[in-house]
């Protein structure tokens, strides 16, 4: 094997280890970006809160597996088109 190659490989496997432990961080960017909609959507206290759940890595990884087959854990806040729908 030449250098350059035994250099390509051994460089794109430092790259590899960094970005693998780098990965949770950028999950929690990405959730902490999405704050402001999740609050909009589902009010201040349940979007801080699944907010707070999704930015934790190990236990937002398993909220979001959770809730892809039983639903939201937090619902929406109920929009004025829907109150007006059901006359409260």
């Amino acid at each position: 094997m030449k250098l350059w190659q035994k250099l390509l490989i051994n460089g794109s496997a430092r790259v590899a280890r960094k970005l693998g432990k780098s990965v949770p961080l950028l999950g929690t960017a990405v959730v902490i970006g999405l704050a402001g909609y999740e609050i909009k959507k589902k009010g201040l206290m349940r979007g801080v809160v699944n907010t707070a759940l999704d930015a934790t890595p190990v236990l937002g990884t398993a909220k979001n597996v959770i809730e892809l087959f039983t639903g939201d854990w937090l619902a929406d806040k109920e929009s004025a088109r829907q109150k007006a729908l059901s006359g409260d």
